[in-house]
Formats: structure tokens, C-alpha cells, sequence
């Protein structure tokens, strides 16, 4: 690509990031969403982060596990358990890097 063709690509990349991020506020009055989108952005970030979390933790290499010698099976199982026993992000954190790390340190998986 020439210098032109990158400034003018850069220049449109731009203009359509601004005008997607400022969709909302661009409009004079407040724009209503219907209520089954609004009920639906409620679990958004709920599938956002499960999207993330869940390939991290049942594979490894692009292929599934295959051996229950994971680490991050128990790590998950406990901190899991802690969370619905006490309701708490930092202790469920905690629990699940307290199981992790020695397992991985200590045995290798």
C-alpha cells in the first residue's frame, strides 16, 4: 500500500469507530430499546466473560484436555464451590489460585 492508501484507510477505520462508539449519543432525545434488548444486555457481560474463560480452561493447544492431571479443572471446581458457598469475587479468586499454584508448582500439571 502507498502512503495515500494507508492514510485514507486509517482516516475511514477511524470515522467508522467514532460513529459506532458514538451511536448512542449522537441523537438529540434518549433512544429506546425495546425490552427484550434491554433484557438481553443484561447477560452480556455474563457471556463475555464465559466466552473468555471457558476455552482457557478446558483447553490447552487448541485441542481439549484430555487427562484429568489439570490443574485448572480443580482450580476451577474449588473456587466454584467457595463461590457458592460465600458469594465472594475476591475469596473465589483466592481459593482458585490457591489451588492452582501448587498443583502446578508442586506436581507439574
Amino acid at each position: 500500500m502507498s502512503d495515500w492508501e494507508s492514510f485514507i484507510t486509517i482516516v475511514g477505520l477511524t470515522v467508522i469507530t467514532v460513529v459506532t462508539r458514538c451511536f448512542f449519543l449522537i441523537p438529540e432525545r434518549e433512544l429506546r430499546l425495546p425490552g427484550w434488548v434491554q433484557r438481553g444486555l443484561r447477560f452480556a457481560p455474563l457471556a463475555a466473560l464465559a466466552a473468555v474463560v471457558v476455552p482457557e480452561v478446558v483447553m490447552s493447544h487448541g485441542q481439549l484436555i484430555s487427562t484429568w492431571q489439570d490443574a485448572r479443572i480443580y482450580a476451577v471446581a474449588a473456587a466454584t464451590a467457595w463461590f457458592f458457598w460465600r458469594r465472594g469475587i475476591l475469596g473465589t479468586i483466592v481459593v482458585g489460585m490457591a489451588v492452582l499454584m501448587p498443583l502446578k508448582l508442586l506436581l507439574g500439571w
